[in-house]
């Protein structure tokens, strides 16, 4: 039942918030309005009424902007994947670089000399991790898989996506078929989905969350599919030491960096990044602006399975790479030796959250510094490094996934170790959503 227009507040939409929503005023306090977009004049309906703040929903847009475009996708709105598919591309690239300007200004009290043009890339089919969830819902018609219904616990009624690729796009409805004719459907709450290169092709792998073993004919089924669809599967059955093939003999996954002659294999349930395609052009930027230099010495923290540490070691600098999981320096060192830069890459683990002084202290000197967080940034790192004035560190460089937590850690390399903000930009990694990523520079 749609709300009366004597319910109905009448707003204009001033920006975009950091989730993607229209922000708009409304008897002095911030209302934030689910799919408007800014310049239009909208009717939406209250959703939920705080003392500083507002939620609501458009009901009506009397003016579309001329940045509105007809969503891909049947499923926007309803799924939680994607907030900004009503968005032309450009207007989500320019909302993102002023939440990063605006969190830097506001958070860090700081502003870069150069604002970089933003690194931007395939707007669809780009997506090659994602986490599916899975629910047996009866009164829905069986099982779902996909993303949680936006704002909900909830799994969207998903049939088709169209931001990871096409194959597993298509396959959506056939997995849904699958798990229902499984014994465990009920206690399969999970898909992951990781897809590596293997030369010219794609390797699809899906792990299976199961939550009780499978049955003879459960193997048999998944056995059928995973070859009918060239696909593997693998199953957890606890954390992530405990995922394995479903069937000896699996292609392996991998990414390339070919810029730098690298090939990083990884496993399906280890971090990557989820876009290849802007992967690659962003580490390019990054050892652009780190600029390491035969004989130097580079720390890259946060280092994963060694994204940016290899290509630094293949420009002939001595790089360590720190980063708080075992398994993943592990992986790390196994993929410098296969690349051949084991003489130049070395790894360490550190709880970087709270990094020991005898840590740093162990790396000895350091050039230059690539930082690459969570989204829970690197304060208490950035607090330890060393102050411009010691003379050896030259040039940070900060690859972040939340503007907020970079603005916070630029504060602290600004105010208080004396580095120079020289540069910001962001990176649409996550095309058709509010998710900004962002690289900085940090200069002595």
């Amino acid at each position: 039942m749609q709300p009366s227009s004597a319910d109905l507040l009448s707003l204009v939409v001033d920006s975009l918030d950091q989730e993607g929503r229209g922000v708009a005023r409304a008897g002095g306090k911030t209302v934030f309005v689910e799919s408007a977009l800014p310049g239009e004049p909208v009717s939406a309906s209250l959703i939920r009424d705080k003392p500083s703040y507002a939620l609501a929903q458009t009901v009506r847009v009397h003016k579309a902007s001329a940045s509105r475009v007809t969503p891909r996708c049947p499923h926007f709105g309803v799924c939680g994947g994607c907030t900004l598919q009503h968005a032309h591309p450009s207007l989500q690239i320019a909302a993102k670089q002023r939440a990063l300007e605006d969190a830097l200004a506001r958070i860090g009290r700081v502003a870069p000399d150069v604002v970089l043009p933003p690194i931007e890339g395939p707007a669809w089919g780009y997506r090659y991790r994602a986490r599916l969830s899975v629910r047996h819902v009866a009164k829905k018609g069986g099982v779902l898989v996909g993303f949680h219904e936006r704002k909900s616990s909830f799994v969207a009624d998903m049939t088709e996506c169209h931001v990871v690729p096409p194959k597993l796009s298509a396959l959506l409805p056939k997995l849904r078929a699958l798990v229902a004719a499984l014994s465990v459907r009920d206690r399969l709450p999970q898909i992951e989905v990781a897809v590596g290169e293997h030369g010219e092709g794609l390797v699809y792998a899906l792990v299976l969350r199961i939550l009780a073993p499978l049955s003879a004919p459960d193997e048999a089924l998944l056995t059928a599919f995973a070859a009918e669809h060239e696909v593997q599967f693998w199953l957890q059955t606890g954390g992530p030491a405990t995922v394995a093939p479903l069937l000896p003999g699996a292609t392996p996954l991998a990414y390339a960096l070919p810029e730098f002659g690298v090939t990083m294999p990884f496993g399906p349930t280890e971090f990557t990044q989820v876009n290849y395609a802007m992967n690659r052009v962003l580490v390019r930027r990054a050892i652009g602006m780190l600029s390491p230099q035969p004989g130097e010495r580079v720390a890259d923290f946060f280092c994963g399975l060694g994204n940016f540490t290899l290509p630094i070691a293949r420009r002939g600098a001595h790089v360590v790479g720190v980063e708080g999981s075992a398994a993943l320096v592990r992986r790390a060192a196994e993929n410098a030796q296969r690349n051949g830069l084991s003489g130049l890459a070395r790894f360490v683990t550190a709880n970087l959250f709270a990094p020991a002084p005898e840590m740093l202290a162990g790396l000895g000197r350091l050039d230059r510094v690539l930082i690459d967080p969570p989204r829970d940034g690197a304060v208490e790192l950035v607090k330890a490094l060393p102050p411009k004035d010691d003379g050896g560190l030259q040039r940070i460089v900060y690859v972040s996934c939340a503007p907020g937590t970079l603005a916070r850690d630029a504060a602290v390399l600004v105010h208080d170790r004396g580095y120079r903000l020289a540069a910001a930009g962001v990176v649409n990694m996550f095309p058709q959503t509010a998710h900004v990523e962002s690289i900085a520079i940090f200069e002595a």
